[in-house]
């Protein structure tokens, strides 16, 4: 390809289709991945469903990201599998139905977390009043229409390298 041709998406597409450019991650959101850079240790990231109140409910500290396309598109989890990718999670807390049930999205969410990272269940006041705290950094609007899909995580560290 001589440097006067334009580039064509075909030639950075990656095998699922999408433009990865020079990133070997698979988060590729410009605006999500600038947001999770800025976030320190100990700063939050709300990946909202498609009924918590985007505008109320957060820090108005907060970047707010809108990834909700339409209903079910896309999905907490579809968001939380590229994050836990990104940044160390030392924390994650759920909101907890009022009935004290358990819903069933949350096996989801434990099946990425893996074992060592515990669901931690809030009540839905306790729930809203961390995230319009001032240590969230990031608010990512889902279109995920299961109720109580909430997840917030608490950002780790890194440990740096011997």
């Amino acid at each position: 390809m001589r440097p006067t041709e334009p580039v064509r998406a075909a030639h950075w597409a990656s095998p699922c289709g999408t433009l990865s450019g020079m990133l070997r991650f698979p988060l590729i959101h410009p605006p999500l991945l600038a947001a999770l850079g800025a976030a320190g240790h100990g700063a939050r990231i709300l990946i909202a469903d498609a009924n918590y109140s985007h505008s109320t409910n957060i820090s108005p500290r907060a970047d707010l990201i809108h990834l909700n396309v339409r209903p079910g598109l896309v999905s907490v989890d579809q968001v939380l599998e590229p994050v836990l990718a990104s940044v160390p999670v030392e924390a994650v807390s759920v909101m907890r139905p009022d009935d004290g049930s358990t819903p069933e999205v949350f096996g989801r969410y434990r099946e990425l977390l893996g074992g060592d990272l515990p669901l931690q269940p809030l009540g839905r006041l306790d729930f809203y009043a961390a995230c319009r705290a001032d240590d969230l950094a990031l608010c990512v609007a889902t279109g995920d229409d299961r109720l109580y899909a909430n997840v917030l995580l608490t950002i780790g560290f890194i440990a740096p390298l011997a």
